[in-house]
């Protein structure tokens, strides 16, 4: 059976014609599906009995399980999903204020190596599917009650994004379309750590998502060593292909820095991030180091980590150092992965029933 989240809306009216139905039905699914948070299409009151009994022989709603539901004291809750192959995947939903931020993957495990990342540590199976992706969404849209809705995604889950630009683009302009999930394109960012002939292809798309590209290291003999795939890439090329991206959206760009003890966190690391940080308009996100069971890495001091932003600040780099949120379930940045670790204890588990 097909998976209805990847059908384009041109591809579903089409279906409905040969079935007899008007056009205005798409709207009327998606709608049920986005925000009326439809779990199966008997749900679907205002379409025909007929039509839902077609669309039920037809199209599957969900094709994920959800395997593992965790939840953490700061309100983070974290589903491993088991997908229709077997193949596993994580996605995280974050509460902060007002503000329901979701985060998702794009592909079942990673191929860019980071050493410190959890979410590569066994390479990288496939490039998920459109609905895949949205269907991550949706699970954990419906995680909230009622009246709450998601506000903020971030792609920054398992996977590198930009190498599945071809399934993310529909998920996200389906998630931004007001008759989608209504998220702007302005609460909406992608993570890479670099690859300028995608990002030029992001460009000359026209999107106006937020950029978020992870640098780690600030000079090209360090980040080969923690992501490895910049050994066939360097930094100069991923800092200009960033900055065609920010021509070409009129976008802030956000560059990320995870905090490694005694690896990148010298004085002299801050200094050369704000040699090739200054004059650009960007900000700058130091995360600390989460830890990842069987990794050699630790957090920073506190001390290093206060030295470290004086350095950036005192020379005007627009600074933040991300809040920590999930760690106690694994859910923070660099702890998704694509198997539950074996030592971990079952939680509570959610259906679509």
């Amino acid at each position: 059976m097909r998976h209805l989240l990847d059908l384009p809306a041109t591809a579903l009216r089409e279906w409905l014609a040969t079935v007899g139905q008007p056009g205005y039905r798409e709207s009327q699914i998606r709608g049920w599906i986005m925000q009326r948070r439809a779990v199966a299409f008997d749900d679907m009151t205002d379409l025909p009995a007929a039509l839902r009994q077609q669309l039920a022989a037809e199209f599957t709603l969900w094709t994920a399980k959800v395997t593992r539901h965790s939840q953490a004291g700061d309100g983070t809750e974290k589903l491993l999903l088991e997908l229709a192959d077997g193949g596993r995947i994580e996605c995280v939903l974050l509460r902060d204020g007002p503000r329901r931020s979701i985060c998702i993957s794009s592909q079942v495990g990673c191929a860019m190596g980071c050493v410190f990342c959890a979410s590569g540590l066994d390479g990288v199976d496939r490039n998920l599917t459109t609905g895949e992706i949205l269907e991550q969404a949706l699970l954990l849209q419906r995680l909230l009650p009622a009246d709450e809705r998601l506000s903020h995604i971030v792609v920054m889950g398992m996977g590198e994004p930009l190498a599945n630009l071809n399934q993310l683009l529909p998920a996200l302009e389906t998630a931004s379309h007001p008759k989608g999930l209504g998220i702007s394109a302005r609460r909406i960012t992608i993570s890479t750590v670099g690859l300028p002939a995608a990002l030029d292809k992001l460009s000359a798309e026209e999107t106006r998502y937020n950029l978020a590209v992870s640098l780690h290291a600030a000079n090209d003999e360090l980040r080969n060593q923690l992501v490895p795939v910049n050994r066939t890439i360097g930094l100069d090329a991923i800092l200009t292909a960033a900055d065609r991206y920010f021509e070409a959206s009129g976008r802030r760009l956000t560059f990320e820095y995870v905090l490694l003890g005694g690896v990148n966190d010298r004085p002299e690391d801050a200094h050369e991030l704000v040699a090739i940080l200054r004059g650009r308009p960007a900000l700058l996100n130091v995360i600390p180091y989460n830890p990842v069971a069987g990794l050699p890495y630790v957090t920073p001091t506190a001390s290093a980590q206060m030295r470290f932003r004086e350095i950036l600040e005192l020379a005007g780099i627009n600074v933040q150092f991300r809040e920590r949120k999930g760690d106690a379930i694994n859910a923070a940045c660099g702890q998704l992965r694509r198997s539950t670790p074996p030592d971990s204890q079952p939680l509570v588990s959610i259906s679509l029933t």
